[in-house]
């Protein structure tokens, strides 16, 4: 008889033995998986803020300037397009003063040194509970759901290129069955994985808009025939790389808007890079020398170098 108690309970045991202390993390969203180096031009990347609008951070308590959660949000995204390998990162807290100066033409852009601004915002934060209960089992789910707004600004002109919204969920589910199983109370982690798949969303979207547009770098000196242009190794440029140099069009003044506009540029002439310097990316430069063309040394503002 004990026997057949012990045979009978232990059978039990392993038919609901799968169902006992579950807890299934699931979380929704994008990965990229990129495993090809990145061989091309960098473009540098400043994400100016992330800030906090939802009902979260709006509360008599809220400190804007320490938010924790957008400050997730901000490390999340950079450090994604950080792995891209397709841009140089860089740590920028006073922007937004300087982007609007450099849109209404009285600030010379290569002071910013970014190519492109990315101002973010936590649109939307919830969490919920779910439960589901029977004779034997019972289940309950944790779930969290975040959105996540982005801006690029196009530094030399201070217009918006690109903008889009992403949404996040991450959830939880723990179960018990004739009371055994996981009892957990809220996952604070289910918040950076909601913040993490809104994100991932967007970051395809974010890196391909941005390698898009022409990578683009400034005269910074021309004495003596020696020719100087911001950028050097970490953004890819090389010792033999050529590059085409542009003289900028006219800015008029678009009646409809009042915003001024660029007037699209002429090819005034070649250069190749003869060597880069500088320790970091905020202080690298290269060496270059005209194959063909030229430009007024005193004028260095109304030029700049393209990609070919």
């Amino acid at each position: 008889m004990n026997k057949l108690l012990t045979t009978t309970l232990l059978t039990f045991s392993l038919a609901i033995a799968p169902v006992f202390a579950q807890n299934e993390i699931i979380q929704v969203g994008n990965q990229i998986n990129d495993t090809n180096p990145y061989e091309g031009l960098k473009r540098k990347v400043a994400i100016l803020r992330f800030s906090n609008e939802t009902q979260y951070g709006k509360g008599i308590f809220y400190n804007k300037e320490n938010d924790p959660m957008a400050q997730q949000a901000l490390d999340i995204l950079s450090t994604r397009l950080a792995q891209s390998g397709k841009f140089i990162m860089l740590e920028r807290n006073d922007l937004a003063g300087v982007i609007q100066e450099a849109s209404l033409g009285k600030m010379d852009v290569r002071t910013i040194g970014a190519d492109y601004v990315i101002i973010g915002s936590i649109t939307q934060y919830g969490r919920k509970n779910e439960g589901d209960a029977g004779v034997f089992r019972s289940s309950k789910t944790q779930i969290v759901e975040a959105g996540v707004a982005i801006r690029i600004v196009d530094v030399s002109s201070g217009l918006i290129i690109y903008s889009e919204e992403g949404k996040g969920r991450s959830e939880v589910k723990t179960k018990q069955t004739l009371g055994v199983g996981a009892q957990a109370g809220f996952d604070a982690t289910l918040s950076d994985k909601a913040i993490a798949a809104a994100i991932s969303q967007l970051v395809e979207n974010i890196i391909n808009n941005c390698t898009n547009q022409p990578w683009k770098s400034y005269f910074l000196a021309y004495e003596d025939d020696t020719v100087i242009i911001s950028g050097g190794k970490s953004q890819g440029i090389r010792p033999g790389d050529t590059f085409r140099v542009m003289k900028k069009g006219k800015t008029v003044n678009n009646p409809q808007t009042g915003m001024n506009i660029e007037l699209p540029g002429k090819e005034v002439g070649t250069i190749t890079v003869l060597s880069t310097e500088g320790a970091t990316p905020d202080t690298e430069y290269s060496l270059v020398s005209f194959i063909e063309g030229n430009i007024e040394p005193q004028d260095l503002e109304n030029y700049f170098i393209k990609e070919n």
